[in-house]
Order: structure tokens, then C-alpha cells, then sequence
């Protein structure tokens, strides 16, 4: 691990997170610039990392960017900007091409140098390139290894951003970001950290459910910050669950790709009944939301925990070899996904809104920038395609890149920030409370806030989000800060503006389903929900 020099002069750029986006951002950068890469833990532990399916991208001559396009749109319901989608669909080649210079390696068809596409849900051909069923782990161990060589970046792991600063903070007329206050896990000491540019690269808010995907510290850290530095923040009510992980009280993060059924596993009954014919006719290829949505469905009309994933039928060599990494962990909680169908549940999984940013990652204040999980660009509307996530990481990294390079070139140097003022709290004797606060949390989240809404339930969870606000910020302002305590003020924040933005859509809408407005509104043109701070 590298620290920040002594007296930590400003940097060029500060990139926040490690996953897929900040690192791609930061190898792209000239080599003249002086950039910080911070890592809450380790560079690997992010959301990347655990991603199996892929990335999409059209690479085949019967595939086209139009059809691309057009699923996305199809899955999007509606709320996805075709202007956006095009561009990140017809860019999508050249970032897998820059991948693979970089070393990525991906599948390829036996002894050919063709690389082997899988088909997942929403998507009409096969356009998800793919590394085995570890895609993620692939691509993030390639970057981590370039960026260990770069010389003009320096590597912040186990350090955690508290806030960002802003100009306005200090009196200034404008609003610009001049940096960020960084958390140092290991002693506990807060450091000012100046920046010329601010990259929030952060990730989404999974982790406000009580059941979730993603890995610990997805804790919507950016989208929190983003909007207490005064950025707008849209279409956070839809929160996308993925259809099938792993039911397993050891195995609360595994999820089981997409790719499975995309090579044809069948979702099942207890009784080994097939029923997702009965909600959609792509079955088991219908969009995530609407497969999600299914299962829910079904648990609770037949009162079960959990669904069948099947996909025994296939011969025992194929699962091995396409999916190695899934099927070995089955396994080790007594699954053999060769021989027998495995239980399964949705869970949450991806933020669809986030911080209003363009293709070039560029925010409402000068200075800062949001890429992949942490942004809202239009691309996913109301529901993200399947492997569209991390295509939309490369893309906006590239593009804010480039747009940095220029913007750090004309702009003047980074200006010292004034010190951490602990003065006047003192060290907690009461760290359970956080740790109550963070499970009531993610568990009325879920409860009240999950795949199926009522005006009933989002009420509820917004009187008990305001009331942990209350404590969380008498907490705050009389205690040392933790990172534990950073993340649940995070958490708390993006819960209501989970909630606020889902009591504005009076309608059902891709992952938006609410009991009280089941239909779409087609009275007027599909609108993006935007929550703008005081």
C-alpha cells in the first residue's frame, strides 16, 4: 500500500473506488497527471470482482448496434435516453478491444482465437463476451496489475471518504469540488486530500437490503456524498433484484449468472413445475425485473423460501467447463449443479439511478465526476439489460478521462483544503447502536421497500428513515467518526431517497412495481424521477 506523501499535497485527480470504472479511468489518464486511486479495502473489493456474466458488446456479424440499442430500450421500459444508448452500444466494441490489450482474457471457442458470446436475459443475439463465469475477477486483476506499474498513481487501499468538500463550504461564491475528506481505517485519522478533479466511482446502494448480491461496503457512499455536496439524483426508486441467488443461510452473496439461463437452465417449483412461460414468453430470458418479479410472485402465492434453478439437463462437462467458478461454489454448500436443480431467490443487486452525469462522467458541479454503478446517464431507464452495467463502466471512463485530461490542462492547480475538525467530539461507548440501526435498516428496507410496493409500505419506511436520521446525525456530530458509521450515514441517506423517489412514480414501471398503481401511465410521456437537495 502506498500513503499520500507527508503534508498530502494535492493531486491531479482523485478517484473514488476500485471496481471496474475507477481503475479503467485511471490507467486511461495521461501519465502526467498525478492521480489517487481509494480503495475502502483492498483494490479487489468491490462489486467487479464477484461479476460472472460479462460484458455486452456487439462483436458478432449477425449482431447489430441497433438491435443493441433496441433491446436495451425494450428492457428500460420506456425511460432509457436512445441518444445515450447509442452511444455506449456503438462504443462497446472498442472498450472490449481495449481490454483485451490490456490482457483481459476472455473465453474463446475452444482452439480459435474467436471468442466464445453467451446470451442473457433482454438481450436477442449472443453479445456477452466473457471470461469462464468470473468475468469480473478477470478484468479486475488485469487492471490492478497495470495500475501497480503505473508510476503517476498512487494507490489508497482501507481508506474510506467521509465527504466531499466544496467551495461553497468555505464561503466561496462558486461551487466547485476541491477534494475530499478520506478516513484512514488503520489509525482512525481523518486526512484532507485536495484535488484539482473528484471521481466518484463508488458503486450503487444494494447493500440498504437486507438480502443482497454485492459484497460488504456497497453502501451507496457516492450517491450520498453527491448529494449532500448539492448534485441532483435520479430514478432511485429502481432498484434491480437479480432473479437467483443462491439460497443458503452460509451463502447470502452468491448469486448464480444469468449465463446459466441463457444456455438453457429452466426455472422450477418445488414440484418441478416450469412457470415462467406463464408470465412472459422469452421465459427465462425475460428481463431481470420481470423474472424477479415472478419468483416473488410465486413464494408467496405457494408460501416457499425459495425457487428451483435448473440445469442438470445439460451434459456435466458443459456446466464444468462454461461455468467453473459457479459450480464449484455449489459445491462447497452441497450442490452439484450437474446433477440436480439448486434452490434459488432474488436479491438485491444493482442501482439503476444514481447521480445525474453524462457520458463523459461530468455532474452538476465543476470539478466532479461520476462513472459506472454510482451514476444515472439514461442508459438503463426503468430496468438494466443483463452485462450493460459494466459496458456503460468502460465507456463513461473513457469518456470522463478524456474529458479530465482536458479539463486539467486548462484549469489551475488544486488548492490546499482546511484540516478535519475533530475538536469537539469524543470516542463512542455505544458502537452497538450502529450496528442495531444498520440491521433495522436494511431490514424495513426489504420488508417495505422490496420487489413489491404499496403507498402503505413506502410510508412506513420513510417514518423510521427519518427517525434513524435523527440519531444517526446527533451520532455524527458528537462522536469520532468510524467507517462503520460513515457507511450507515451513507445507508440512511440513499434509503430515502429510495423511498422519496418511489412515493413520485404513481405508476408501475420496470423495477418499480407497486400493488396501489399496477399499470403503466401512458397518460404522458415517460419522465425520469429527479430530486433535487434544498
Amino acid at each position: 500500500m502506498q500513503h499520500p506523501d507527508s503534508g498530502n499535497p494535492p493531486f491531479d485527480v482523485l478517484v473514488l473506488g476500485s471496481g471496474a470504472a475507477g481503475l479503467s479511468l485511471a490507467l486511461r489518464l495521461p501519465g502526467s497527471l498525478r492521480v489517487a486511486v481509494v480503495s475502502k479495502g483492498s483494490l479487489d473489493a468491490g462489486s467487479t470482482h464477484w461479476a460472472q456474466g460479462g460484458v455486452s458488446a456487439v462483436l458478432e456479424e449477425t449482431d447489430s448496434i441497433d438491435a443493441h440499442v433496441e433491446d436495451t430500450l425494450a428492457a428500460g421500459a420506456g425511460l432509457c435516453n436512445p441518444d445515450v444508448v447509442r452511444n455506449i452500444a456503438s462504443r462497446g466494441p472498442a472498450v472490449i478491444q481495449w481490454l483485451v490489450e490490456q490482457g483481459v482474457a476472455f473465453t474463446r471457442h475452444g482452439d480459435s482465437e474467436k471468442f466464445h458470446l453467451t446470451r442473457e436475459g433482454g438481450h436477442s443475439h449472443r453479445r456477452v463476451i466473457h471470461a469462464d463465469d468470473a468475468t469480473g475477477r478477470a478484468i479486475q486483476h488485469t487492471l490492478e496489475a497495470r495500475l501497480r506499474d503505473a508510476p503517476n498513481i498512487t494507490v489508497l487501499e482501507n481508506f474510506i471518504a467521509v465527504d466531499l468538500v466544496t467551495a461553497s463550504k468555505f464561503g466561496a461564491n462558486d461551487d466547485r469540488v476541491l477534494g475530499a475528506y478520506l478516513l484512514d481505517i488503520a489509525s482512525q485519522q481523518v486526512i484532507a486530500q485536495a484535488a484539482n478533479t473528484v471521481v466518484l466511482a463508488t458503486g450503487g446502494a444494494s447493500r440498504a437490503y437486507l438480502y443482497t448480491s454485492n459484497p460488504d461496503g456497497v453502501t451507496g457512499d457516492g450517491i450520498a456524498m453527491a448529494w449532500r455536496a448539492g448534485c441532483r439524483i435520479a430514478n432511485m426508486e429502481f432498484m434491480q433484484f437479480h432473479p437467483t441467488c443462491l439460497y443458503h443461510p452460509k451463502a447470502k452473496t452468491l448469486l448464480l449468472t444469468e449465463a446459466l439461463r441463457g444456455e438453457g437452465a429452466k426455472l422450477l417449483l418445488p414440484d418441478g413445475e416450469r412457470f415462467m412461460p406463464r408470465f412472459d414468453p422469452r421465459a427465462e430470458l425475460a428481463p431481470r425485473d420481470i423474472v424477479a418479479r415472478a419468483i416473488d410472485h410465486e413464494m408467496k402465492r405457494l408460501g416457499i423460501d425459495h425457487v428451483l434453478l435448473d440445469i442438470s439437463h445439460k451434459p456435466a462437462a458443459f456446466i464444468r467447463e462454461y461455468f467453473p467458478n459457479v459450480y464449484a461454489s455449489c459445491l462447497e454448500y452441497g450442490f452439484d449443479l450437474a446433477r440436480k436443480p439448486v434452490p434459488v431467490v432474488p436479491a438485491a443487486h444493482y442501482t439503476c439511478g444514481g447521480v445525474i452525469a453524462d457520458v463523459a462522467g461530468r455532474t452538476d458541479l465543476p470539478g466532479l465526476y461520476a462513472i459506472g454503478e454510482v451514476a444515472h446517464t439514461g442508459l438503463h431507464g426503468a430496468n438494466r439489460m443483463a452485462s450493460n452495467s459494466l459496458l456503460e463502466c468502460l465507456v463513461q471512463a473513457e469518456g470522463a478521462a478524456n474529458d479530465i485530461a482536458t479539463r486539467c490542462a486548462e484549469s489551475p492547480a488544486a488548492t490546499e483544503i482546511p484540516a478535519w475538525d475533530e475538536s469537539r467530539v469524543t470516542n463512542s461507548d455505544e458502537e452497538v447502536v450502529v450496528s442495531h440501526n444498520w440491521d433495522e435498516l436494511r431490514r424495513f428496507m426489504w420488508d417495505y421497500v422490496g420487489i413489491v410496493r404499496t403507498d402503505k409500505r413506502l410510508q412506513r419506511a420513510l417514518n423510521r428513515v427519518e427517525l434513524l436520521k435523527a440519531e444517526i446525525a446527533e451520532y455524527y456530530g458528537n462522536f469520532r467518526v468510524t467507517a462503520d458509521l460513515i457507511e450507515l450515514r451513507n445507508l440512511v441517506t440513499v434509503a430515502e431517497l429510495i423511498v422519496r423517489s418511489a412515493q413520485h412514480r404513481k405508476e408501475s414501471r420496470g423495477l418499480h412495481y407497486t400493488l396501489d398503481y399496477p399499470e403503466r401511465d401512458e397518460r404522458q410521456p415517460p419522465r425520469d424521477t429527479v430530486l433535487t437537495p434544498n
